[in-house]
Order: C-alpha cells, then sequence, then structure tokens
C-alpha cells in the first residue's frame, strides 16, 4: 500500500466522517484510479471504524496550515 498525493486528491472531498466501504464506493463512483481502491482495501477494518478526515487515512495529506498562505494578508 501507498499512497502519493495524486491518489489521496481523489479521497479529498469524500463525504467525512466515512468509514473503508462507504471510501470505497465513494472512489469506485468517482472514478478514482485503481490503486486509491486497492489502497482502502488493503487497511484493517476494526469493527467498521470510522474515519474524520483524509489525514486518518495518509497522516502526510497537506492542510491549509501547511501553506504559507496567510489571508489576512490579502
Amino acid at each position: 500500500m501507498y499512497w502519493t498525493l495524486e491518489l489521496a486528491s481523489y479521497l479529498s472531498d469524500a463525504p467525512w466522517p466515512a468509514n473503508k466501504d462507504e471510501l470505497i464506493d465513494y472512489a469506485i463512483r468517482t472514478g478514482a484510479p485503481l490503486e486509491v481502491v486497492e489502497n482502502l482495501q488493503a487497511f484493517e477494518d476494526e469493527d467498521g471504524e470510522v474515519y474524520e478526515a483524509i489525514q486518518e487515512i495518509w497522516p502526510d495529506y497537506p492542510t491549509d496550515e501547511d501553506y504559507l498562505w496567510n489571508e489576512d494578508e490579502y
């Protein structure tokens, strides 16, 4: 299982919170690459664990805080 920014970006608009099956369904319905579905299937599902955000799937996913953009300046 591996994640890249491109693969993880297919889940950025997923309906969070979601469990593993909902994320797999979302990935298939939105036409995400097969690698995204395979990565999600590789997760060990612990009694229907619910993921609150993409950072729980891929902790390295960049957030708005990762960019040096200050909205107050503009």
